[in-house]
């Protein structure tokens, strides 16, 4: 396996926290250079649900994920490629990352088999039988176009024993290795990130971190975390993952999470995320707001003609109140999801770029604090 050559630097430091490992930076991709840490909102399907395209690029957005597991099933990634990648099928013209396809694999097929080659898996559309290799999510996520593919991985169940976890991290590198070498054959211009497994086991997460770094991928994820254990838990072993990943490099946390556990994964040094929470909460009614998440639907708002959250300035907050999208909502009306998947996401963008400048003025630590604070009088409000 040959080191990667002629890249720049793909990750630029800015600022960093005396306190913390938080740092800002300049993530460099061919669609651009995006700041970091940054959020990124997740489209499935090729489109953040609810929104067009323009509406998320107007909130902030520089780049988004999608999925190579979902578009691969439907609508083909041969067809995506004939219409000229995902950014023109789409009408995205920022970075896309895609996942490998792995963790949908594990978690949405109604059948899965790991073997050596790859994971052998029914569509839970269809029950079509495929075997998704290392090999075919490169071919697929390069027909996507996507500027940040992402390696194929194992993912391991929480709880999982040790053998079966050191079984399943080792088999990630080496579909890790062989990624790298199918990314190779046909890189066209994108990044290659590995990613860190290892279930609970600080010592297995220490390997796989040495084992993928000896690789040399342009940055490095955290997966397996946020699958069902304890936040504590799940921080230790992100500490563990981030000390042994080269700090030069990107770090990504992967479908993480709340604002509390992205607060806390920024303090730890992560530059990268991406989750459904906004979206899906938007979707379900549950709104984040500078003073806590609330449930639009409550009785309460029925007549509340104050906006969502009188600290935002999003076009949901600036133009309709509490009682109007409690109405939207519990009529089913469609606008609901727009007007709050607009809000939700507004909030999350905007909690990054509080983020940033929190470390660029040497005041993060302070901001973390004021967090909790704030979080504290809220829930003894409630």
């Amino acid at each position: 396996m040959v080191a990667l050559q002629g890249m720049r630097k793909v990750l630029e430091i800015e600022s960093r926290c005396p306190e913390s490992k938080a740092r800002t930076g300049f993530l460099y991709t061919r669609r651009g250079v995006i700041e970091t840490p940054v959020f990124m909102p997740v489209g499935t399907l090729g489109t953040v649900k609810s929104l067009t395209p323009e509406e998320v690029m107007g909130l902030g957005a520089r780049i988004i994920l999608a999925n190579t597991y979902h578009l691969f099933l439907r609508p083909g990634h041969r067809l995506i490629a004939r219409f000229g990648g995902l950014h023109r099928f789409m009408n995205w013209p920022r970075a896309i990352l895609t996942d490998s396809g792995g963790y949908q694999v594990f978690s949405l097929a109604s059948f899965c088999r790991i073997e050596e080659e790859g994971a052998r898996f029914r569509s839970h559309l269809d029950g079509t039988e495929y075997l998704l290799t290392p090999e075919l999510s490169m071919e697929i996520q390069a027909a996507l176009g996507s500027d940040i593919r992402m390696v194929l991985d194992t993912c391991l169940p929480y709880p999982c024993d040790y053998a079966e976890a050191e079984r399943l991290t080792a088999l990630t590198t080496r579909w890790e290795a062989r990624s790298k070498a199918a990314w190779e054959k046909d890189p066209r211009g994108s990044l290659l990130f590995g990613i860190v497994q290892g279930g609970m086991y600080a010592d297995l997460r220490r390997r796989s971190a040495e084992e993928i770094v000896a690789l040399d991928f342009h940055g490095y994820a955290v997966g397996g975390l946020s699958v069902g254990e304890p936040q504590e838990l799940m921080l230790e072993m992100l500490e563990v993952s981030v000390a042994a990943l080269p700090r030069e490099k990107p770090v990504y946390l992967m479908g993480v999470g709340t604002p509390e556990d992205i607060l806390e994964a920024v303090w730890r040094g992560v530059d990268m995320f991406d989750c459904v929470l906004p979206t899906r909460n938007a979707r379900r009614g549950t709104l984040f707001t500078s003073r806590g998440k609330i449930a639009i639907k409550q009785s309460r708002f029925k007549e509340d003609d104050a906006p969502l959250d009188p600290e935002c300035d999003c076009y949901t907050c600036r133009h309709y109140s509490r009682a109007y999208l409690r109405h939207l909502f519990l009529s089913g009306e469609l606008l609901a999801l727009r007007l709050n998947t607009i809000h939700n996401l507004f909030f999350y963008l905007r909690f990054m770029e509080e983020i940033r400048r929190a470390i660029r003025e040497g005041r993060f630590g302070e901001f973390r604090r004021e967090f909790y604070r704030r979080k504290e009088e809220n829930e003894c409000s409630d």
